[in-house]
């Protein structure tokens, strides 16, 4: 009998609901019960639909309670998980994000997801994830933390205000491109100004991997500690110069440090027509945006003209899993992150979110969906993955001060829109991260 989709999921329904049976009968035999503390910095609308995964979680999972909080950033987060884990009451699952992953190996407060699955022997199918949601996160042979929300960034642009303005956009935009469209948007008098971002260093850090340019030494601190960073480089000036330009001109509009919501809000209330962010707003932009009266469209990242597009770093985080816990306890953390990225879950946060389908059986039940072909803004994301080639700095840098140095970047930008020269801003950038990585370095060594 061939089976379609429809049967598979309906099948795959009623299979879960025998298996919760199965566990509730067992939970019957067994009261003992394994409390696990799961704390992530998902904000939004997001805190509500991952409380829902959770509680399906401990549904299907009567032995373990997982408790959820959120922590707010990812900043904010690995801080507060740091802090507990002073007082003995670290949580047991930590969502980090991707820059946090030499810290918390220096840490020393979490257990590499390798080990742990070897320690209880159990079977994963790490081969049916996307190769560059687990390469991130391998390190000295390990795989530190567990795959879940992975993005990149991609321009989301405002459809009608493009057509009122007789603009178009090409898939694939340079620099160059964005500098002349966001001009032609203001000059035709549709949109205040033409683009925004947040002013955060991500950006600059995807900029750079889609040069091919690695941001520190040592293979991106992959092959060795890192002692330079690359801030002077060619690369870096052109970022800067063509951001300043925009900035110059009043067709980037600056939401903030780190601003996402005002980024957003720039974008959904017209202010401009385009906006760079996570693909992991997608689901959310498409429905806001259809509030606001105008469709939505998407593109790839745009990049210098004349330059050979190499592709992203993967972004997001991972979960990662605390020392100093039970044996029970830290079996059931396991069993808790690896049920977050199972094929089932990793559709359904993909499709709530935006975030990519991270197991490759995900994306073949999407297929043969039709998914893509009814969400194109999720296929452009997932086309700007797939194109990324596997080098060094599309790999990801590993630095321990990491979060420091993002603060670093940002400053030195804006000194750039207070009158400081692109040169003289990030020479002295590069001098105070070479600083913070070599005093880190220290630390770490003491």
């Amino acid at each position: 009998m061939k089976l379609n989709f429809k049967s598979v999921m309906t099948i795959s329904l009623i299979l879960s609901v025998l298996l919760g049976a199965m566990a509730v009968g067992a939970y019957a035999q067994n009261e003992k019960v394994t409390n696990i503390k799961f704390w992530h910095a998902m904000g939004g609308t997001r805190v509500d639909f991952i409380k829902r995964m959770v509680e399906d979680f401990n549904l299907f999972h009567p032995t373990i309670d997982v408790s959820v909080s959120y922590k707010g950033s990812y900043r904010e987060t690995l801080t507060a998980a740091q802090a507990a884990a002073k007082t003995g009451k670290a949580p047991h699952v930590v969502q980090s994000f991707d820059i946090g992953t030499r810290e918390n190996i220096d840490s020393g407060l979490f257990v590499p997801a390798g080990d742990l699955i070897d320690q209880f022997g159990i079977e994963v199918e790490w081969d049916d994830y996307i190769d560059s949601a687990l390469n991130y996160y391998r390190v000295g042979g390990k795989l530190w933390g567990f795959p879940w929300n992975s993005s990149n960034a991609i321009l989301y642009y405002n459809k009608d205000k493009f057509e009122e303005a007789g603009v178009t956009i090409p898939e694939k935009p340079t620099f160059e491109d964005i500098v002349d469209i966001s001009q032609e948007l203001v000059d035709s008098g549709v949109v205040e100004g033409g683009i925004t971002w947040p002013l955060h260093t991500w950006f600059f850090e995807q900029w750079m991997a889609e040069q091919g340019q690695v941001l520190v030494n040592n293979g991106n601190g992959r092959q060795g500690r890192p002692t330079e960073i690359y801030l002077e480089s060619e690369e870096a000036k052109r970022i800067f110069t063509w951001w300043k330009e925009l900035y110059d001109k009043g067709l980037w509009k600056n939401p903030g440090v780190e601003a996402w919501a005002q980024a957003n809000s720039l974008f959904l209330g017209e202010t401009v027509a385009m906006e760079i962010t996570s693909t992991s707003d997608v689901t959310g932009m498409e429905k806001n945006a259809a509030e606001n009266g105008f469709e939505l469209g998407t593109t790839y990242l745009p990049i210098p003209e004349g330059t050979e597009r190499n592709g992203e770093v993967i972004g997001g985080g991972n979960l990662w899993i605390t020392e100093g816990h039970s044996e029970a306890q830290l079996e059931a953390a396991v069993e808790f992150a690896l049920w977050m990225s199972n094929i089932e879950n990793s559709i359904r946060w993909h499709k709530g979110t935006g975030y990519f389908p991270i197991r490759k059986s995900a994306v073949d039940i999407l297929e043969r969906e039709g998914w893509f072909e009814k969400s194109p803004n999720s296929r452009t994301a997932f086309d700007q993955l797939l194109d990324t080639k596997s080098n060094a700095a599309t790999a990801g840098a590993l630095i321990g001060p990491f979060r420091q140095i993002r603060t670093i970047v940002e400053e030195a930008f804006q000194r750039v829109m207070g009158g400081t020269s692109v040169d003289q801003a990030l020479a002295q950038a590069d001098e105070e991260a070479e600083n913070a990585m070599e005093e880190y370095q220290e630390i770490v060594s003491s």
